[in-house]
């Protein structure tokens, strides 16, 4: 748990890995997870790469295997992901896995294939089914057509009585009568129709009816309404353009018979047919269903195996050759106190590919920034991803995270503060503690449930400080508890006993401590229970939420302020304790600190006997900003305004010393200080672990005594690269900031007044306009009323004031840390170390392949 306080300490190390042995190097290392590789190959594209076909081949695996998850999940096999996590397939059994899987895409590839042409043959011959018997109502014969001279039989109603054509003069010309039948699309009846009529100028007549059932698309595989048609035309060059007609329209057109018997024939053959393909189709399922069950047995190793693969060619790749081919530099960011399991895993690795040379690892010096590592726990983690969201640290700055475990939950509590609303949000974090170890909780696709999951002990903490800060508001649903009995006596404020009842059954009970024997001593815990029913009870809250928020506000940046310290120490930079840290904590503490003195001090001086006479503690805070006094405004004390006037003249003077004092030694450091140094010592002092410019890590190395022969032009360069003006703006800018932020920030802590203020009125009007009417209510009625006034009084609660007022409690709680405290100390401008681990890749089926 010390690197909660400040992150890990971090070295870059060189890997030297044997060719032979590099692949199983790299998997135990992604065991491990404790090194972020550095890419040594940054212009050359991921197509030049050594390891180009073996990530090609990994890809080619993923495919395969999405195809088999996707074809388990259209046949219900259910995918689970496995206990343990298998290890990395070493590359002489990557020829068998691939090889498996080729087969078993190939198998059922052909079987999907023979089942869809079943399908589609089965369809076809079902949509003929409808065909033959919609078409066979509109055959309406006449006996003396079938009795005419005409040598073929034909199913069309007599032709000679239509209008439209002239039957005997066709006859005459020889032109043929025939017939085209099929199933169009409903939404294209009307321009199908239309179509037919325009090209063939009335030489066809179309009948169609519509079917009731619906028929699946054979492109969309979706329900679809059809319409059956029957086109019966003169001459084949009309029937010509019909049948383009119909390809244009993308109808399914079928055979159309000549006679009865030979529609029989068809339906009994159709008929068999159909059987025989539901046979072979249901048969075909079954042995599909079989070949993935069987896969599905092995296939959560498969994927694993391949991702694995996968990312450690990824690594590899980024690894550069030497001169002779035969060895892998590769270079690591790592703690320092794991370099002992590194070197074992790459023993392990070596191990494993009985390599005759070993692989080693080496720590090389360098000046670049190295990523920041926090080691967090379930508990911990929560926390920390409310500083990162801010910005990641510095290397080895002080991490705000620890003191955010308490600050922020109570803060959040200041403003949400109810006993029975912190009790029930304690109660919902705590059963998803209880229920941490679910793997439906792991794995759930919901982001709003993922997000209360992974937040559980956030939750926990401000509900629990909820509680607490509801005892102390005395506030149980907007209701007040007596739980140590009152320490008011209200009738001595009425020495008459009418006078008592009268005001105690009304709505007016304004409280007075001034009347004597009103107060028989203080209350053991929070606040007494009797305000609730006082008029002047507003009053007196608002009085002590506003002056609380001053003081926290306070305390909470001023240990911000303070944890500069540990940063200037740590980095030694001394000169900013004297020239930054002094001057902002003399700003703080001689205006808000005083101004907090100032409150507690009338606390403690004024009782409520002389409350009439006390003095105000604002117009003394204006006064002290104007040089002036208020002789109508008593003081607090004795020579107030005087130490008032050193104050601020201290403050004012700290203005100029925070503003120059900073570039001004940078400057003298650079220039004449190196000079004075020289003449003293009689020679040229190298301070470079104490300049601006220079990198954590170098003054990090400086602290453990480490020698750097090119510390002397490290400095010429750091010297040549000084700019004054930019360090001055950038001084100037962070004076003025700090100036007015302290003022910005003093008031911006009054909104743990404002919404502690609104939670409880919120939380009273609902109790005034849902529980309070049903309990009114007669008790013959109100039996009837009162459960449905608690299921509404209910839901309310939960959506309103738990999850929505929560919410803001928690916005607001997260931008008091953000902008007032960390910003007094923590810059967040680094970058997090991402060690390449199997652990934190995407191992999960259900996650993966979420349908």
């Amino acid at each position: 748990m010390g690197s909660l306080f400040r992150s890990e300490a971090m070295c870059l190390a060189q890997l030297f890995l044997q060719s032979g042995s590099a692949y199983d190097c790299v998997s135990e290392l992604g065991e491990i997870g404790l090194a972020e590789f550095r890419d040594l190959n940054p212009h050359v594209s991921a197509f030049q790469r050594k390891y180009v076909g073996e990530m090609k081949k990994c890809e080619e695996l993923e495919r395969i295997l999405d195809y088999l998850v996707k074809e388990m999940r259209k046949s219900d096999i259910h995918v689970s992901d496995g206990v343990s996590l298998p290890a990395a397939p070493l590359p002489k059994h990557v020829l068998e896995i691939q090889e498996q899987l080729q087969k078993l895409e190939a198998e059922l590839r052909e079987v999907n294939k023979n089942k869809e042409k079943l399908r589609r043959n089965l369809l076809e011959l079902t949509e003929y089914t409808y065909m033959l018997r919609v078409t066979q109502n509109f055959v309406q014969r006449s006996t003396e057509h079938e009795t005419a001279a005409h040598s073929s039989y034909e199913e069309f109603p007599a032709l000679e009585k239509e209008s439209l054509m002239d039957y005997t003069c066709m006859q005459r010309l020889g032109a043929k009568l025939g017939f085209i039948s099929g199933l169009v699309h409903y939404a294209k009846l009307e321009s199908f129709e239309r179509m037919l009529w325009r090209v063939c100028k009335g030489y066809t007549i179309l009948t169609y009816q519509e079917l009731d059932e619906f028929i699946e698309d054979p492109e969309s595989k979706e329900p679809t309404k059809w319409v059956v048609f029957l086109v019966s035309y003169w001459g084949d060059q009309i029937g010509q353009k019909v049948k383009k007609i119909c390809d244009c329209f993308h109808c399914h057109v079928y055979p159309y018979p000549n006679s009865v018997e030979e529609r029989k024939n068809i339906m009994s053959g159709i008929n068999t047919r159909i059987q025989d393909l539901h046979t072979v189709i249901s048969q075909t399922e079954d042995y599909l269903k079989q070949v993935l069950f069987k896969a599905s047995e092995s296939i959560y190793k498969w994927v694993v195996q391949v991702k694995k693969m996968k990312a450690i060619y990824h690594i590899l790749n980024l690894c550069s050759f030497d001169v002779t081919n035969k060895c892998l530099i590769a270079e690591v960011w790592c703690p320092v106190d794991d370099l002992p399991s590194i070197r074992k895993g790459l023993e392990e690795g070596s191990r494993k590919s009985g390599a005759s040379i070993p692989s080693f690892i080496n720590r090389i010096p360098s000046s670049d920034t190295p990523p920041t590592l926090i080691r967090t726990n379930k508990f911990t983690a929560g926390f920390q991803n409310i500083v990162d969201a801010y910005g990641v640290g510095d290397y080895r700055e002080v991490n705000p995270a620890p003191y955010t475990i308490i600050t922020f939950p109570f803060l959040f509590a200041v403003m949400f503060g109810d006993f029975g609303h912190g009790f029930l949000m304690s109660l919902f974090a705590l059963l998803m503690v209880l229920y941490e170890t679910n793997p439906k909780l792991h794995r759930t696709q919901n982001e709003i449930v993922r997000m209360f999951f992974e937040g559980r002990y956030i939750i926990l903490l401000m509900g629990l400080f909820s509680i607490y800060t509801g005892l102390i508001y005395n506030d149980c649903f907007s209701k007040s508890v007596n739980i140590f009995g009152s320490s008011w006596n209200v009738s001595a404020m009425y020495p008459d006993g009418s006078s008592i009842k009268k005001h105690v059954n009304s709505t007016f009970l304004a409280l007075d401590p001034n009347v004597t024997g009103v107060l028989k001593g203080i209350y053991p815990f929070g606040i007494d229970p009797i305000w609730n029913l006082a008029t002047n009870r507003l009053t007196f809250l608002n009085s002590f939420k506003m002056k609380m928020s001053i003081i926290l506000g306070v305390s909470h940046m001023t240990f911000g302020v303070v944890l500069s310290v540990f940063n200037y120490l740590h980095f030694k930079k001394t000169f900013n304790i004297f020239l930054v840290f002094i001057p902002e904590f003399i700003f703080m503490v001689f205006i808000f600190g005083y101004l907090v003195f100032m409150i507690v001090y009338k606390w403690l001086a004024w009782s409520a006997e002389f409350s009439k006479d006390a003095p105000s503690v604002l117009l003394h805070f204006i006064h002290m900003f104007m040089f002036a006094t208020d002789k109508n405004n008593l003081p607090l004390y004795k020579s107030q305004f005087g130490i008032q006037v050193f104050l601020m003249v201290i403050v004012f003077l700290c203005v100029p010393v925070l503003l120059f004092g900073k570039p001004m030694y940078l400057y003298w450091q650079h220039h004449g200080g190196q000079t004075f140094a020289s003449y003293r010592k009689g020679y040229q002092l190298v301070r470079h672990g104490s300049e601006e410019e220079l990198s954590l890590l170098r003054s990090h190395d400086l602290e453990e005594g480490e020698d750097h022969t090119n510390s002397e032009s490290q400095h010429e360069q750091s010297k040549e690269t000084f700019d004054f003006a930019e360090i001055f703006m950038h001084q100037c800018i962070h004076t003025i900031e700090y100036c007015l932020g302290c003022v910005s920030n003093t008031a911006s802590y009054l909104r743990l007044w404002a919404l502690s203020l609104a939670h409880a009125q919120l939380s009273e009007v609902l109790w005034s306009m849902v529980m309070r009417m049903g309990l009114k209510v007669a008790p013959d009625v109100g039996v009837f009323l009162l459960m449905p006034a608690v299921a509404v009084f209910a839901t309310l609660t939960i959506f309103i004031l738990l999850v929505m007022e929560g919410i803001s409690a928690f916005l607001h709680a997260l931008r008091l840390h953000w902008v007032e405290f960390q910003k007094k100390f923590y810059s967040g401008d680094g970058y997090k170390f991402t060690p390449f681990s199997f652990h934190d890749m995407c191992l999960s089926l259900e996650r993966e392949h979420a349908l």
